[in-house]
């Protein structure tokens, strides 16, 4: 079975084409767990399928290195539309994707004959409460700088779902933001009956912010593309920076507009880092235990 490893920003995932190639009928959260692991797969933050789809050009699935599935992923679509283009299933330069959180558009922009950036209309936030969804009332507001209490201490979060859910922290430095204690602890929280990927982010200027992020299921990552515009938006919100705005994170930056028809836009890099094989024996041993 053909496999690529694919990044936007340090984000990668293993990329698997079910549109050219035929594959057995395996366990899709055990795959992902198993190939994200560097010791007893290729490493990386997940898994994401390349499918046939009625609605659109192509479907995409992701997977968490956990194995959890995924509504979208940003960085990962991104390099999903490189994939597909260097399988030739592209034409021109614009690509439908169907996803758990809907059909999304994407602009392809080559470079010598190769897709070095996407840029991807990601849809219009959703904010409501009990779209995200968090609990609590009243369900159909939304939620911003709300004080939640989380392991004795209040913090303040802003809650952004850009098909995936997201928990924005405003932080005065996100370089000693508490991510690896913290995150775990929102990402979990009671609040969150599908859990939440938790942004930190420090405001920089009106048009530029750092972040870093702690993904539902795979832990601190480079960079986050849904992440990065859920930021975008509730900085936004809360006046604290206009709609265009580059976002800084530790595996690079991300350009993103909240337009006035209420769509988000983000434009981002990808990379191919390699292609192969999944070998007989490995595919094998997903019926071990592990």
């Amino acid at each position: 079975m053909r496999f690529a490893k694919l990044h936007g920003l340090g984000n990668s995932y293993v990329y698997i084409d079910l549109v050219t190639q035929a594959a057995p009928e395996l366990d899709w959260p055990k795959v992902a767990r198993r190939v994200s692991d560097k010791g007893f797969g290729i490493g990386s933050d997940g898994l994401i399928l390349l499918l046939p789809s009625e609605r659109a050009d192509v479907r995409m699935r992701m997977f968490n290195a956990d194995g959890s599935e995924g509504e979208m992923c940003g960085n990962g679509i991104r390099c999903l539309a490189r994939f597909a283009d260097d399988l030739g299933l592209v034409e021109g330069d614009r690509l439908r994707v169907e996803t758990l959180a809907g059909v999304l558009d994407l602009e392809l922009r080559r470079s010598g004959g190769v897709v070095t950036a996407v840029r991807v209309d990601m849809g219009r936030p959703r904010l409501k409460r009990s779209e995200i969804p968090m609990r609590g009332d009243p369900g159909d507001e939304p939620v911003l700088a709300e004080e939640l209490v989380v392991a004795g201490r209040t913090h303040e979060v802003t809650a952004v779902s850009m098909g995936p859910p997201h928990c924005v922290l405003f932080v005065d430095d996100v370089d000693a933001a508490p991510v690896q204690s913290l995150g775990p602890e929102i990402e979990s929280h009671p609040a969150f009956p599908n859990r939440t990927n938790v942004d930190f982010v420090t405001v920089v200027d009106g048009a530029n912010l750092r972040m870093r992020v702690w993904e539902r299921g795979s832990g601190e990552t480079q960079a986050c593309g849904t992440g990065a515009c859920a930021s975008v938006v509730a900085a936004a919100l809360l006046g604290k920076t206009g709609r265009r705005v580059t976002v800084h994170m530790p595996g690079g930056q991300l350009e993103i507009e909240w337009a006035p028809d209420g769509h988000v836009h983000m434009l981002g890099p990808c990379e191919l880092v390699c292609r192969g094989t999944l070998s007989d024996e490995w595919l094998a041993s997903l019926g071990r235990s592990g």
